[in-house]
């Protein structure tokens, strides 16, 4: 049985469904990210197994134990949210802290567990301080302790970075995904962030409009999209996508025919492929299997060691490629030969959005 069950959890707001039939396991130990755009469903979705909204309809199960009509002091879980939700007036360790009295637990057992806890993240010589003092670095940190110290089975953090700068937000992920792994804590993270999804998480689970279109680890997700959604959503910049239809011997697109079979002739489909699969021609180069197309070039974007190009096809598709900087002192002129490699496609069916 998995750690965390969710089955057909379903939430209505005022007649509008938010989530519809969702069905998620996630085993103990796993760090399992909640990842889609806004609206998607993934915060109601993590307010659902905190306890904080009633579900409409389904069942919750954490370590084996309906927790489905619990309350959520009931459901041995602590709870990492955005806005930090520290209590101003109040010390670091008091604030630590603050939980465990509220359980009536001794005084020198909750001072032991927060002092224990400051030194995991580094807080020691800040429990004197009151919030206000702090950057918000400390003060995600200290809210990150706060739920260290009550021992839960679950950790669930909602969004807890997107309050920070990027050099912040980069030092926490590595500082949560080390803490998280020192505690061998089963943990569910929420975000719209790509980039802390990929690196923080074991699986991640891809939502879009109160549904689940993937399950699956870092890599699935990215080299294996299962929908034309999962697709374009992950990476940066985004994939290219171009029509095509299924001939006898291929798929027929704006460049030329591509070669293999998806289904049906004359089935319209989706063709996918990544901006740093597009590869310079260059003279001389012995080239992999796929559709050479010439392109007029547009924005340059560079990146130190990289850059991005904005290209032009042909047929007046637009294009996105990722180059190094030495192909892009090559690519100077007003056009240039791209190659689009048959093995680095995604074909997609046009009506349902699913990987063929």
């Amino acid at each position: 049985m998995a750690f965390v069950g969710l089955k057909g959890l379903s939430k209505e707001f005022q007649g509008v469904e938010v989530l519809n039939a969702i069905d998620l396991d996630i085993e103990r130990g796993e760090f399992t990210v909640l990842l889609g755009p806004s609206g998607c469903g993934k915060s109601t979705t993590l307010r659902l197994v905190a306890g904080l909204d009633p579900v409409s309809a389904g069942r919750i199960t954490i370590d084996g134990r309906d927790v489905t009509a619990l309350e959520p002091r009931r459901r041995d879980i602590a709870m990492v949210f955005q806005n930090y939700a520290l209590y101003p007036t109040m010390t670091v360790e008091q604030n630590m802290g603050f939980g465990l009295k509220a359980q009536k637990l001794p005084p020198e057992t909750i001072r032991a567990k927060v002092r224990d806890a400051a030194e995991l993240l580094g807080l020691t010589e800040l429990l004197g301080r009151r919030p206000g003092a702090l950057s918000g670095g400390q003060q995600q940190r200290v809210a990150i302790g706060r739920a260290i110290v009550r021992e839960p089975k679950l950790f669930l953090f909602d969004e807890p970075l997107s309050n920070l700068d990027a050099k912040l937000r980069a030092g926490m992920r590595e500082e949560i995904k080390q803490l998280h792994q020192r505690l061998d804590a089963t943990t569910i993270y929420v975000t719209h962030d790509q980039e802390e999804a990929m690196t923080m998480a074991d699986r991640i689970v891809i939502m879009n409009g109160g549904r689940i279109e993937q399950i699956g680890t870092p890599e699935d997700i990215y080299f294996r999209p299962a929908t034309r959604m999962v697709a374009s959503f992950i990476g940066s910049p985004e994939m290219n996508v171009f029509p095509g239809t299924v001939t006898n011997d291929g798929i027929e697109t704006g460049f030329g025919r591509l070669s293999g079979g998806h289904g049906a002739v004359g089935k319209r489909v989706e063709v996918g492929v990544r901006p740093d699969h597009l590869q310079l021609v260059g003279v001389g180069k012995q080239l992999p299997e796929g559709i050479v197309i010439e392109c007029r070039l547009g924005l340059t974007e560079l990146l130190g060691p990289r850059a991005i190009l904005h290209l032009r096809a042909p047929d007046e598709t637009e294009l996105t490629a990722v180059v190094s900087y030495e192909d892009l002192k090559a690519a100077s002129g007003v056009t240039a030969r791209f190659l689009i490699p048959k093995s680095a496609l995604h074909v997609f069916d046009a009506a349902t959005g699913g990987r063929l």
